[in-house]
This record gives structure tokens, C-alpha cells and sequence, in this order.
């Protein structure tokens, strides 16, 4: 089983009431083979209370000496990764020598052998309790101290640490002390890195990613280096405190289970950021938000720090307000607010009426296992969508006045909800512990309907948040159109009043998206949406729409025929790719692969082929800027259903190229074997020479996926053992499980469906959180949307011995099979 010890709040706030941790010095040697390194840590820190026990957090693979103010310590007094300390002194000196065990992970120290080329990288992630698989700390966000680390790395290699490193002597690294951070922002990236360095500002800058992604890294650096620039200078505009440490590196990992983290001066990104394949201009719009999403914790969160992980939303709803703001001010990608409204935004809607919601800022946190669970659409998406009221409310001025005296305050220190509230308060002169009542400290989404010229304005919990927004009047133009006849500012739930003007056919509340709301049209209004949501003049206004309509499926009140009739009338003139892109990924992720009866499914897949076609066809010809053209092609691939459509997918992949462009990369050659595999129209010879044609770890993700969605029990079989009973890494195993769930293939995947929910917890908790938090998703039978599949979700709750992580993923998955089979029983009426 995996380690279970977790750190409560109340142990936390015992051992800072305790400790002054002062300095850390670190020494990695990373020499030592394919499955370990050496970590030796010194710590000098005081004590409050002389004489007084405490322990230290560290989880080796082989304790071989504590030695505390110079005595010797047993080493088998280590139970559950925590090492006791008795008898401490007013000032102490702690050394841990220890092996570490790598990971396959993405959990402590993550080791990958690129099969490209076989060379080797290690990278560390030590949020938000891994740091002690590194390295022996005390863990927890409030004892800050300065790291100075140095790494025993292959002479061949390149280390790249938190601070300016040099290399000393052949394979010997050293860093500059850090300023005071916590232990879970240490970070450590190693391997024979290309890299691409700068300067901007005064900052030394940094891009570094595997050999083999070399020429794709240097492809994207100018872009990557020009968003990295325009950030730090918007940051620098509104901040009065400059970024606070020597340098900025951005290191692309492998297998990595983020986004990113936000370590200091060595961010880690998922290096599927480096594109291989064609992307539309709306994947690296997504790039370049969390590029400065994750500059944006360079203050947020690591120049001041949340105390405990209740006030986890300090940092990532700042973060993800502030990606998406200064994103859309700074950069090219102006339509970034489009993009949070048309998906971001819907993962926030999501999350916020399950059973496992939260509140942004929750009053408690009992501990590390509850805090990893709220690291979703909450603290994010909604979080942000929360800020941006707060920002409408009190006014931008006022805002960044109150964030600038915060971090004068509690620069390098750590801070709490109350403290910010008392800065924003303070700076605007309003009752923002009130406001922050209402929005952080409660859950649900509240609703506006529109009836008889008024807005009912409700709410799950009875609680009406304040919301300052938009009511967007449309009527319709000479031409057949629609136009904006009015826009009328809402102060919620003071203002009620609708009243259409003469002339309109549309009444669209939250029209600019400034709201985190639900929203219900009148009849007249819907029908108004039925006929012309394509005629809709701002890209945002039709999101919303979009949005609503979606809401609307997910609440059962409408039916998913309904919402397929949307997209086939309106989805083919559609000329945003961040919309296009959302509602087919709806459209197919849930409508047709889960809502819509088994019956009813070859015409369904046929509405989203006609409609990507329609796509193909218009854009023919011209330059494709936006990837409007690949989301087609994608969306053709992914609807081939019969003879002739599998016939035309292995005409392309003998072309290399769909008629007219693209070219098939790597990425649609995998996408669309995949989809053959699935149909039974190609086997193991394709997927071997596939995968021979290019030796890399996508294509083994690629063959992964497609050998796991073959028709054929064996192989089902084959899938089955590898996920539950292998050691994938967890790349792999979300590949695997990808390709093992197929709606085509529900019959032979019957005997499965319900031996997932009887093996699933020991495989859970025998590999941890992350490979949890793939099986609960990747892993779970969503397609099976039926009676029979709800009652053994629940019935697998019933476990007492399910982990955290895994309880919180089948909650989750539960809540939207429940919806999908709600549906699927509207479909059927």
C-alpha cells in the first residue's frame, strides 16, 4: 500500500508555534544508478520551548544516519515518514543522510528514460507532501526557510535548481541560496537539457526541455520568450514589489501530472507545452496562460505564502485571475475571457454542484489528504470567476492597492484570508469581509431566469451572492441578423428589472460573462437562441448561450436530440475556434458517447461528422491561422463510424495528409490508427509499424492506447492487467485507459465495467494519489451510463478503506454518470 501519513492542521500549527526554521542546505547525489540518489540535509533551526520533541518529515528508501546537535540517532525510530526529535536545544543542527527512491510518478523525484534516444532526466516535484521523498524537511507551508542547494549530477548533464547555479567541477553543481520559500517549492531539474537562455530586464531567463525535443523547444522559443517578457513587465506595472528572486527557468518535464508548478525561479511545465504535433491558436493561448499563471505565483504564493491549505485559493484563484487578465492585456491573445467562458469556466460550473463541492476558501482543513482534494475547479476556475466580481465591485484601482499593501506586509512570510481581506478593505473602503461571506465561505452557483421582463434570481443554498454584471438586449437587423440593441448594468440581487426594449428579440443576462451564474431564457428568448445563436454579434455572448444550453443538458431539462439540433444549425458557421473546440468536445465527450441512447448513437456521430465536414469545406483553401481546420479534421476522425469512412482515414494515413492539408504529424496519424483500432480496421501490425516509424514516448502512449481499444478480449484483458495490476507510469496508464473504454464496444466491455468497481480501490490505494486520480478518471467506465453502473459506483463508496483521493474521483465520477444517465433518460421519452 501506498504511505497514508498525512500532517493535520492542528500538528502543523504545533510544530510552528514550536520551530524557527532558519536554513536548509541540501546535497543530491544523483549517481548512484536508475533507482536511487543520495539526499543529505542539514538544518539549523530554533526551538521556543528548550527540551521539547518535534519530528522531522522523510520518506527514503534507506535511513543511514540522523544526527542531531552532534548525537547520534537511531535510525529505526522512523515510522510513517516521520522521524522524532527529542530533547532539542534553543539552537539546532539536524543532518539526514538517506537514499531516495526515483519515481515513475510524478511524485518526489520523477525519473524518465526517453525512448527516443535513451537519455535519462530526473526533475522533482515536492508539492504538496513529496518534498520529504527528496529530501528531510519540515513540511509545511509556514516554516519558510533559505535553501542552498548543490547536486551530484553525470558530467554530462545540466542542473537547473531555484536560484543561479554554476558548475564548480565535472558533474558538481551549486546554487545560490533562495530567499525564505517553504519546502514544498524546492526544486531540482536534471538531465542532458537543451537549452535556450535570455534576458530580459535584469532577469536571466531560461527554456530547457529533453534532447530529443530540441527543435520543437527552439521553433517555440521566441513566442515562449515573448509572452515571458510581456508578463514580467505587466507585473511589474501593477506590483510594486519586483519579482524576488535571481532568475526565471522554465524547464518542460516529462510525465509531468500538472500543468505546472509555480517552484521559484525554476518552473516546471508538462513539456507537452513543447508542441510536436499542429495545434490551434487556442492550445497556445492555453500555453501562454499558464506561463503567466504560473508567473503570477512568483508573488502569489511564493513571495507570500498561504499559512495553512485552507487559504490554498491565496494562491491558485490569484494565479488563474491573473493568467486570464493579464493574458488578454499583454499579449496577442486578447480573446483570452472567451476562452475561460467557453471551458475554463465550465470545470468551475461542474465542480460547484457535486456532492464533494467546497468553498473557495474553506473555514477548515483538517488535513494534507483534504487539502490535495481541493485542488480543482473550485479553487480554480471559480475562484478566479469570483476575483473577476471582486475586481467589478470594488474597482481595479482599489484591488491592486489592497494586493500591493499585502505583500509589503507579508513579503516572504505567509499570510491568511483574513489578512488580504483586511488590506482590500482597507484600500477600498468597502465591506469586503462581507462580500467574501457571500462568495468564498458558501458553495453552489446561483441561477438567473428570466420571466415577465424580471430576473429571478436564486440560489441552492439560499444564499444570494452579490454579482455586478450585464443584461445584453438583441434585436434582429434588416438583414436576418441580430444586433445589440441595449446593454444595461445589474447590480444583483438589487436589480431585477428585464424590460425587453421595443423591438427585442433576445434578453441575455450575464451577456459579458462577469458572472459565475447560471443562466435560464425566457421562451420567447430561447427560441430567439434556437433559430440564430449563430447570428449572436460578440464571440463571449454566444459562449454564454453555448454555456447555457450546456447547463441545461447536464440539469436534464434539455434533451440531448435538442442540443444536437443546436450544433448542427449553428456550429458550422461558427468562426471561433475557442467555441467550436468547446461545444464539439461536449458534444462528443458527454452528449454522444454518454447521454445519447446506444440506438441512437450512429446518427448522433453522424451530426458531428456533417458538421466538421461543413467546417473542412469552408475553410478549403485559405491559410487555417486559427486551427479552425484542424478542430475539423479532428472532430472527421473522430466521428468515422463505417466502411467508407474507415476506408478514407486509411487513404489518408497512406497520403500522409488530409486532401487540402494537413499534413498528418504524429499526433493525427495516432488519432486517427486509434480510431481504426476501435472500429476493428487495424491491428497489431499497424500500430508496430507506427510506433517503429517514430521511437518516441508519445507513440508508446499512442500504441498504448490503441492496443488497449482493439475489439478483442485478449486485448481488453491485456489493458486491464497493465492498469490495475502493472507499474505503468501514469502517461501510460491514462493512455491505457483511454484506449480500454470505447462506446462502440459495450458488449464485450459488460464483465469489465463491473470488475472496475471491485478492483479499483486496492490498485488505488497500492499506487497512490496520481494513478488514483487516473483510474477515478480516465480509468472510469464513463459510457456505461445505466442504473446498474450507478448502484455499483455507490456500493464501491461503500468501502471504508478507499483513499482520499480515490473516494473524491468516484464522487465526482458518480455525480456526472447520474446526469448522463438523467439524460440519457430524456433521450429516450
Amino acid at each position: 500500500m501506498a504511505d497514508t501519513s498525512v500532517l493535520t492542521r492542528a500538528e502543523a500549527v504545533e510544530r510552528h508555534r514550536l520551530l524557527d526554521v532558519r536554513t536548509v542546505h541540501l546535497d543530491l547525489d544523483l549517481t548512484r544508478g536508475g533507482e536511487v540518489f543520495g539526499s543529505t540535509t542539514v538544518i539549523r533551526f530554533g526551538c521556543t520551548a528548550p527540551g521539547a520533541g518535534t519530528y522531522v518529515d522523510v520518506k527514503p528508501s534507506g535511513l543511514h544516519r540522523v544526527v542531531l546537535n552532534g548525537r547520534e540517532l537511531d535510525v529505526a525510530a522512523l515510522r510513517a515518514g516521520r522521524f522524532p526529535l527529542t530533547g532539542l536545544a534553543a539552537d539546532n543542527e539536524l543532518t539526514v543522510e538517506a537514499e531516495m527512491a526515483y519515481s515513475h510518478t510524478g511524485e518526489g523525484m520523477h525519473r524518465f528514460t526517453d525512448p527516443a534516444d535513451g537519455e535519462d532526466y530526473v526533475y522533482t516535484q515536492s508539492f504538496l507532501d513529496d518534498g520529504p521523498r527528496v529530501f528531510a524537511s519540515f513540511d509545511q507551508p509556514d516554516l519558510k526557510a533559505r535553501y542552498t542547494v548543490s547536486v551530484t549530477a553525470p558530467q554530462r548533464w545540466t542542473v537547473v535548481g531555484n536560484g543561479v547555479g554554476r558548475q564548480v567541477s565535472p558533474g558538481r553543481w551549486e546554487f545560490a541560496p533562495t530567499p525564505a520559500i517553504s519546502s514544498y517549492l524546492v526544486a531540482v531539474v536534471a538531465g542532458p537539457l537543451h537549452s535556450v537562455r535570455a534576458e530580459h530586464d535584469g532577469i536571466p531567463l531560461g527554456l530547457h526541455c529533453r534532447r530529443s525535443l530540441a527543435a520543437h523547444l527552439d521553433a517555440d522559443a521566441a513566442e515562449l520568450l515573448e509572452i515571458t517578457r510581456q508578463a514580467f513587465d505587466h507585473y511589474h506595472r501593477i506590483f510594486r514589489h519586483r519579482y524576488a528572486f535571481d532568475s526565471y527557468d522554465q524547464c518542460f518535464v516529462p510525465e509531468f501530472n500538472a500543468g505546472a508548478m509555480e517552484n521559484p525561479g525554476c518552473v516546471t511545465l508538462r513539456d507537452d507545452f513543447v508542441f510536436r504535433s499542429a495545434v490551434t491558436d487556442t492550445e497556445r493561448e492555453e500555453r501562454a496562460m499558464v506561463v503567466v499563471h504560473e508567473m503570477a505565483h512568483m508573488w502569489f504564493g511564493d513571495l507570500v505564502t498561504m499559512k495553512w491549505w485552507d487559504d490554498l485559493w491565496l494562491n491558485e484563484s490569484f494565479a488563474e485571475y491573473m493568467a486570464y487578465s493579464v493574458t488578454a492585456a499583454s499579449t496577442r491573445f486578447t480573446g483570452a475571457w472567451t476562452g475561460f467562458a467557453a471551458d475554463r469556466k465550465t470545470w468551475g460550473y461542474d465542480a460547484d454542484q457535486r456532492p464533494s463541492t467546497h468553498p473557495v476558501a474553506p473555514a477548515t482543513v483538517e488535513d494534507t489528504a483534504q487539502a490535495l482534494q481541493n485542488f480543482d475547479g473550485i479553487s480554480y476556475a471559480k475562484g478566479a470567476a469570483a476575483l473577476r466580481q471582486l475586481v467589478a465591485w470594488l474597482g481595479e484601482e482599489a484591488f491592486l492597492a489592497g494586493v500591493n499593501d499585502h505583500f509589503d506586509a507579508y513579503a516572504f512570510g505567509n499570510a491568511t484570508l483574513d489578512d488580504l481581506l483586511r488590506a482590500l478593505a482597507a484600500a477600498g473602503g468597502r465591506d469586503v469581509h462581507g462580500w467574501a461571506d457571500r462568495w468564498l465561505r458558501t458553495t453552489g452557483v446561483d441561477t438567473l431566469r428570466v420571466t415577465d421582463g424580471r430576473i429571478e434570481h436564486t440560489s441552492a443554498d439560499g444564499v444570494l451572492r452579490p454579482h455586478r454584471l450585464t443584461a445584453g438586449h438583441y434585436r434582429r437587423t434588416a438583414g436576418g441578423g441580430l444586433e445589440l440593441a441595449e446593454r444595461v448594468p445589474l447590480d444583483l440581487p438589487a436589480d431585477r428589472t428585464a424590460a425587453r426594449p421595443a423591438g427585442a428579440e433576445l434578453t441575455l443576462p450575464n451577456d459579458t460573462d462577469l458572472g459565475f451564474v447560471k443562466i435560464r431564457l425566457d421562451p420567447g428568448s430561447w427560441r430567439t437562441v434556437r433559430s440564430s445563436l449563430g447570428a449572436v454579434p460578440e464571440e463571449l455572448a454566444r459562449a454564454v448561450l453555448w454555456t447555457a444550453a450546456r447547463d441545461q443538458v447536464l440539469d436534464g431539462e434539455l434533451a440531448p436530440g435538442e442540443y444536437l439540433e443546436l450544433v448542427a444549425a449553428h456550429l458550422p458557421g461558427e468562426s471561433s475556434v475557442h467555441l467550436v473546440d468547446a461545444v464539439l468536445s461536449f458534444a462528443r465527450g458527454f452528449v454522444v458517447d454518454r447521454a445519447v441512447p446506444p440506438a441512437g448513437r450512429p446518427a448522433a456521430l453522424a451530426v458531428l461528422a456533417r458538421v466538421c465536414r461543413t467546417l473542412l469545406r469552408r475553410t478549403e483553401g485559405g491559410p487555417d491561422r486559427t486551427g479552425l481546420r484542424l478542430v475539423a479534421v479532428r472532430g472527421v476522425i473522430g466521428a468515422a463510424a463505417d466502411a467508407s469512412q474507415t476506408a478514407e482515414l486509411r487513404e489518408w494515413l497512406a497520403a500522409g495528409t488530409v486532401p487540402g492539408g494537413p499534413v498528418l504529424d504524429p499526433a493525427l496519424r495516432w488519432q486517427s490508427l486509434l480510431r481504426l483500432c476501435v472500429l476493428g480496421a487495424a491491428g497489431e501490425p499497424e500500430i508496430a509499424a507506427e510506433l517503429a516509424a517514430d521511437p518516441s514516448d508519445t507513440s508508446e502512449e499512442g500504441a498504448a492506447r490503441c492496443r488497449a481499444a482493439l475489439p478483442d478480449p485478449a486485448a481488453k484483458e491485456a489493458a486491464w492487467q497493465a492498469l490495475f495490476h502493472g507499474d505503468l507510469s501514469n502517461y501510460l496508464a491514462a493512455a491505457t485507459a483511454d484506449g480500454l473504454w470505447q462506446p462502440e464496444q459495450a458488449e464485450l466491455l459488460d464483465g469489465l465495467t463491473v470488475r472496475y468497481f471491485e478492483e479499483l480501490g486496492p490498485a488505488a490505494g497500492r499506487r497512490g494519489p496520481a494513478l488514483a486520480r487516473v483510474l477515478t478518471r480516465a480509468g472510469f467506465p464513463a459510457f456505461a451510463a445505466t442504473e446498474r453502473t450507478v448502484r455499483a459506483a455507490e456500493a464501491a463508496l461503500g468501502d471504508p478503506d478507499l483513499t482520499a483521493a480515490t473516494r473524491r474521483g468516484l464522487v465526482d465520477q458518480l455525480d456526472t454518470l447520474r446526469r448522463a444517465v438523467r439524460a440519457r433518460a430524456l433521450a429516450e421519452r
